[in-house]
């Protein structure tokens, strides 16, 4: 079954986010992207409020995640979904302002998928996007998704 490909993205600076979607929609990727102002509201979308991971039927995400954000950071962001035995497997993207190589090992130690240095360059949110498999699902028409990125 063909999962449609959706793209979250939790980023405290608005202007980042829209020129991220601007930036995108020119490049031809047409998914839906929500946008998260901190940890906290991304959080809120992906779980309920007794802590279980939601549904979102006929969905998959791929979620891009600022690391130093108010209310709860990226770093308690990806804790929880890494522990949640449904979301445990929702390809998370780091993206953060400075290259800190203590930061890319935590991350990849908490679990993330890819790690984006911003400015961002389209290249790397595709590089980001081949890496975790979901690369056809954000070019024109959408393919199936590869079965290891399933939540």
């Amino acid at each position: 079954m063909n999962k449609e490909l959706v793209i979250l993205m939790a980023e405290d600076n608005r202007g980042h986010f829209v020129l991220t979607e601007n930036y995108l929609a020119r490049m031809g990727v047409r998914n839906e992207l929500i946008w998260f102002s901190d940890g906290r509201e991304a959080i809120n979308y992906l779980f309920t409020s007794d802590g279980h991971a939601r549904s979102h039927p006929g969905k998959q995400f791929i979620l891009f995640l600022d690391i130093r954000m108010p209310n709860m950071d990226g770093w308690e962001v990806l804790r929880r979904i890494k522990a949640s035995p449904r979301l445990k497997n929702l390809p998370v993207v780091m993206l953060t302002a400075m290259e800190n190589p203590e930061d890319i090992d935590k991350g990849m130690e908490l679990g993330c998928s890819a790690y984006i240095v911003k400015p961002v360059k389209y290249s790397s949110y595709i590089d980001a996007m081949k890496k975790v498999g979901l690369f056809p699902s954000v070019v024109a028409g959408g393919v199936e998704l590869m079965s290891k990125c399933s939540a």
